[in-house]
Order: structure tokens, then C-alpha cells, then sequence
């Protein structure tokens, strides 16, 4: 299933951090929200559409698993923000943290060497500075996925007026509102307001037309369109099944110089890559790292509802590579993917979604 979902009133995705009145008084939302909340709406949804007793656990297991494990064929690619308007779909996706303004362009950064009176206290092989001092830039802009494919693969794009009013790349503003809304807790036996207890809560209200993409594999039976929970607060969402264009698939084999960009959050035992820094086992053939273009981790947490509230049902946080980061590699002879997504943890439902380009 190619899902578009557009919300019915505002979304609320707050981030991994603790909230609760009094304690920390205002909670932000992410958008696009984690794929972690998008694969446990779709998982509790199936469960509605195939009419199986909530009090039943084993028959939920055999339908959606548990919190830990997949049924057989389940996958999830996604989510992604997008504007869907007659029939025709663009996503759009974070501005690559290798790029920076350079007048009326954005350039990709590329590794070299450092010049020989460089002196640094740790090896510097490979550095990411660009050759010249770069404009400050610090403006968030969203990037339509064709245009990103000819950025990773040309190493420039255009950033004037035009590729904002053509949709081409896209501010925040134009494709959703964050607002913040205000509240105070209730004492649960007199339904009275807690002095103190004074919170702040961001929503996200997108603009019309626009939404979240995900791509749904081993569900069927949904019908075409329908409404479900998405989100905090029991907010919900509309949904439709769409025609759209398949994932963009790697070259084979990679170039000898190839970048990854990574579309979505991703999770590394060592926190910015694999622990050992061993990156074969994404690969087929001999790669090495050469740098990385990398944003300020996203950390997640949550509730794990399987458990018993009254005992500590907190998820212990994780620090996630953010959407947008940009690793650069070589290669030895031919070399290819082995998998569909580069992470640890969560490939099944979203984690570590990867594009190709060149350096």
C-alpha cells in the first residue's frame, strides 16, 4: 500500500524527551515524525480493519506481532513529507548536510586532503572544509526528491526565487505551521486546576494538500481510503491508497566514489556508525569511509504500552543519525548494497531509507 495521510485537525509528535506538567513545561513536535510512530499507527489500524479482539493477545500477535517482532513480509518505507495534489505526488526531504549557499546555489561539499600546515590533534586523512569561506546559512529548506537525485549526482543545485516558487526546494512555511497551544493540568479527584502545573504544547497544522507518504508492504485488505489515529492526543488522520512512483533503486554497482544520504532517521551502536566502524556488512565488495556530513543527533524514547504502567514503561532514549546526513565512501574493484536500508536497528519499519549519489 502507498499511503497519503493528511491530518483532520493538527498533529502533535513530540520528541524523546520526558514531558509532564510542572516537571518540563512545554513539548515539541518532529515532523516528519519518527518511523516508529508511523508502523505502530499502521500496526494498530490493521487490527481494526481485520476486526481482531483487542483483548486477544495471541490473535493480535498473529496479525501485527508484538512491540518487538514483525509478522512475516511486514515493511515499512517512510514516512515522508509530501504534497499530493491531482494525482500527482512530490516528497520532499531535508536539505543534504554536505551543502552550502554559495550565491544563488547550493554546493556539495567534497573530501580532500587537508593541506600540508594543517595541524590537528587526531588523524586527518580526508577533511570537509570547503575551499573557500561559505555564506552563513542558516535557514531550513525541504528538497523535492527529484531534485535531491540531481543534486547527490551533480553536486549543485539551484536556490533561487524560482526553485522556491517552482516547488522545487521549499520552506518550512510553505508546506506546514507549527503552533503552540496552552494548558494546565487537572487534579484527578476534584477536576480543579493544579496551581504550577502550567504546559506549553507545539502542534503541527500542515498546509492543504500537504502531508505524510508512507509505503506499506505486507498489510492488505485496507480499503481505499478511511480515517485513523495518528499521533498524540487521540488525533487522527485521513488516509488514502495512491498511485505513486517506487523508491528510487542504487546504481549497480556503486561508483567508485559514492555518497549515502540518509532519508530517514538512522540507529548505529557506535552512535554516529557502527560500533566496530565495520561497514561491510551493508556491502558487497570492499568500501571505506572517507567522511561524513552529519546534523545534531535526534534523540527518541517513549512509552512501551506492552508493559505495566505502574512500572516503568519508559523506553530507554537512543541517539539517532538525523535525515539529511551525508556519508561519503570509495570503493575497491565492484561494490553493491547487500540491503535495503543502512542501520541497526528498525530497518523493517523505516529506520536508515538511503539515496545514492556521487562525490
Amino acid at each position: 500500500m502507498k499511503l497519503f495521510l493528511e491530518p483532520i485537525d493538527v498533529w502533535l509528535f513530540r520528541d524523546g524527551r520526558p514531558f509532564d506538567a510542572g516537571s518540563d513545561h512545554r513539548a515539541e513536535s518532529l515532523f516528519p515524525p519518527p518511523p516508529s510512530v508511523i508502523q505502530g499507527a499502521v500496526r494498530s489500524h490493521h487490527l481494526i480493519v481485520k476486526g481482531v479482539d483487542l483483548h486477544d493477545k495471541a490473535a493480535i500477535e498473529a496479525a501485527v506481532g508484538t512491540s518487538t517482532t514483525y509478522p512475516k513480509g511486514f515493511k515499512v518505507r517512510g514516512p515522508f513529507l509530501a504534497r499530493y495534489v491531482e494525482n500527482d505526488l512530490t516528497l520532499y526531504l531535508p536539505l543534504p548536510a554536505d551543502a552550502f549557499k554559495d550565491g544563488e546555489r547550493f554546493v556539495a561539499l567534497r573530501p580532500h586532503t587537508p593541506p600540508p600546515e594543517l595541524m590537528a590533534g587526531i588523524p586527518t586523512p580526508m577533511w570537509l572544509l570547503p575551499e573557500k569561506e561559505p555564506e552563513k546559512f542558516e535557514e531550513v529548506v525541504w528538497v523535492s526528491l527529484g531534485t535531491l537525485q540531481e543534486y547527490l549526482n551533480q553536486g549543485e543545485l539551484k536556490a533561487d526565487a524560482g526553485a522556491f516558487k517552482s516547488g522545487r526546494l521549499a520552506r518550512p512555511s510553505d508546506l506546514y505551521v507549527r503552533e503552540n497551544r496552552m494548558g494546565i493540568r487537572l487534579l484527578k479527584e476534584t477536576r480543579t486546576v493544579e496551581e504550577g502545573a502550567l504546559y506549553e504544547v507545539e502542534f503541527i497544522r500542515p498546509r492543504p494538500d500537504v502531508g505524510l507518504y508512507v509505503e506499506v508492504y505486507g498489510f492488505d485488505g485496507w480499503p481505499s481510503e478511511g480515517v485513523m489515529r495518528l499521533g498524540g492526543e487521540g488525533h487522527g488522520a485521513r488516509f488514502r491508497q495512491i498511485e505513486a512512483p517506487d523508491w528510487p533503486q542504487p546504481q549497480e554497482p556503486l561508483p567508485e566514489r559514492f555518497k549515502i544520504y540518509f532519508a530517514t532517521l538512522a540507529y548505529f551502536k557506535g552512535g554516529w556508525q557502527p560500533e566496530d566502524g565495520d561497514w561491510s556488512r551493508f556491502f558487497e565488495g570492499e568500501v571505506e569511509l572517507q567522511g561524513a556530513a552529519i546534523g545534531k543527533y535526534v534523540a527518541l524514547g517513549g512509552f512501551d504500552l506492552a508493559k505495566d504502567p505502574t512500572k516503568n514503561p519508559h523506553k530507554p532514549a537512543r541517539r539517532y543519525v538525523p535525515p539529511g546526513s551525508v556519508y561519503f565512501f570509495t570503493t575497491r574493484g565492484e561494490a553493491r548494497l547487500r540491503v535495503e536500508a543502512i542501520t541497526e536497528d528498525g530497518a523493517e519499519i523505516g529506520f536508515g531509507q538511503i539515496l545514492i549519489g556521487r562525490w
